[in-house]
């Protein structure tokens, strides 16, 4: 049994989640859930990060105090989770003082021990939206990309760390594929920018400013910069900071991450800062970090000003969780931004999920229902169908093509509402009896394998037809097993415009 750590980036919580934030903990779910099938021991990671200057801000404008504000919004995420049935084992908080603190508070004595923090006045451009110093060449038109505001001039005394010294040890990791990153544009941006000359970052803030965060060791003036522990929270939520034997067999045992899922505007947080983080503080790199695109909605990016903001539980209360999951999963090409429409999903749900995988399934469920008593025993030897072929897609999943996934899934859908259309079996259950049994037995085979498939991205879906079909769900079907359909509720009904 391999080990198999996910994690995701963890979302802000100066805010209740949207649909923007759902890639994340959906493409994450997907492969741990594939990894579980495989037989792989997994522990998936999800949290909320809550400290920074927008918290204050955020909690100052709606007369809250941060742990007000912050208890509430990550209360919402768990919620947005549990409604696209992510199944997280671990929840991590950054404002946790017990499990996440000393973590943090660790990583900062560490860098100190390896003589990378130090001392230094600066001047520089602090957007608030990223909690994050930028530069000039970073703006357009004087704003950040990403947030459309103009930067905070900070002049300031902070502790900085060297991340500079660590440059081409990160470069070389990323070359190599020793800390793969996915997809390979994304890889050749962060070079691109490593190559530009990785500078000094300041990790610290003048608690006189800020007076929400985790404090820095040995100094009581200063609380340490979000970013810097908000990625410990990766270490802290397995052990790390804690000394009784159990977390350090915890930290030993799962550590370093074999995946972590963070949206594009992360990158060079996971991919550079802490990377030179890891390295300082003598830990292994993460095996591979998937970069994936935003959610635009109806083309615009998701904007309070344009007033596009969509509530999670509002979509999944209209068209249903695996609607949901399959909109996002086949419709947003992993790499890519995509966009969220109702028109789009209700789309995708007439066409693949009515009409493909709801039609097939009921038309062979009635079939059997209707021609064979609501039976058939299944023997092999009777399939005369081909054999699916899955290399394509346990390729897709391993390189993070989901949308590919589906799509082979799709392929095996529509080749088998053919294999009804070519075969005829409602005149074969008339006209050639040994026929119509050798389709319904091909037929039964294929629904068998698309419901298998598509466990880690419908797992409801999935779970639905096994019980219509009276299947029980083992990957391979066993000689002789007796299928009972029991048809129940159509699986996606046609929905009206």
């Amino acid at each position: 049994m391999k080990k198999f750590y996910i994690t995701t980036s963890i979302p802000y919580a100066n805010a209740a989640s949207h649909v923007g934030h759902i890639l994340d903990p959906l493409i994450a779910d997907v492969l741990s859930r594939y990894h579980r099938i495989k037989g792989d021991e997994v522990r998936f990671l999800v949290g909320t990060d809550e400290h920074g200057a927008k918290i204050v801000r955020k909690a100052e404008e709606v007369g809250k105090t941060p742990q007000q504000l912050v208890d509430e919004n990550s209360a919402n995420f768990r919620e947005m989770h549990k409604l696209l049935n992510i199944k997280w084992d671990d929840f991590i908080r950054t404002s946790d003082q017990k499990r996440h603190w000393p973590g943090a508070q660790k990583m900062w004595k560490e860098l100190k021990e390896a003589g990378d923090i130090y001392w230094k006045k600066y001047k520089g451009l602090y957007c608030v939206g990223h909690e994050a110093f930028i530069t000039e060449k970073d703006l357009v038109n004087g704003k950040c990309q990403d947030h459309q505001k103009k930067p905070e001039v900070v002049n300031e005394e902070n502790w900085f760390f060297r991340l500079s010294k660590y440059s081409k040890q990160i470069e070389d990791a990323i070359v190599s594929d020793k800390m793969k990153v996915m997809p390979e544009s994304r890889k050749n941006e962060i070079l691109s920018f490593i190559r530009g000359g990785l500078e000094d970052i300041s990790i610290s803030r003048p608690r006189k400013d800020i007076s929400w965060g985790v404090p820095v060791p040995d100094d009581p003036t200063q609380l340490m910069y979000v970013w810097l522990e908000a990625l410990t929270s990766y270490l802290s939520s397995i052990g790390y900071g804690q000394e009784d034997d159990q977390s350090k067999k915890l930290l030993s045992k799962w550590w370093p991450a074999d995946a972590q899922i963070v949206g594009k505007d992360n990158l060079r947080f996971h991919a550079a800062i802490f990377p030179g983080m890891l390295l300082s503080a003598g830990l292994e790199l993460p095996k591979e970090i998937f970069i994936h695109g935003f959610v635009n909605v109806d083309g615009q990016k998701i904007s309070k000003t344009v007033g596009n903001v969509i509530a999670p539980g509002v979509v999944v209360d209209k068209y249903g969780v695996d609607p949901v999951r399959y909109f996002f999963l086949r419709e947003f090409p992993s790499q890519d931004d995509g966009d969220f429409s109702y028109k789009k999903l209700e789309e995708r749900h007439n066409g693949d999920l009515a009409n493909g995988l709801g039609n097939l399934v009921q038309r062979v469920a009635i079939l059997i229902d209707d021609k064979m008593g609501g039976e058939l025993i299944y023997e092999n030897e009777k399939r005369k169908t081909k054999s699916v072929k899955l290399e394509t897609y346990h390729q897709a999943i391993e390189e993070c093509k989901l949308h590919d996934a589906l799509g082979e899934i799709w392929k095996l859908v529509a080749e088998a509402n053919q294999y009804i259309d070519e075969r005829k079996p409602w005149v074969e259950a008339k006209e050639n009896p040994e026929g119509f049994l050798e389709t319904m037995t091909g037929l039964i085979y294929m629904i068998h394998q698309i419901s298998w498939l598509l466990q880690p991205f419908m797992p409801g879906t999935s779970e639905r037809i096994f019980k219509m079909m009276g299947d029980s769900g083992s990957k391979e079907i066993q000689d002789n097993h007796k299928f009972i359909i029991n048809k129940g509720e159509v699986l996606f009904p046609r929905l009206n415009k």
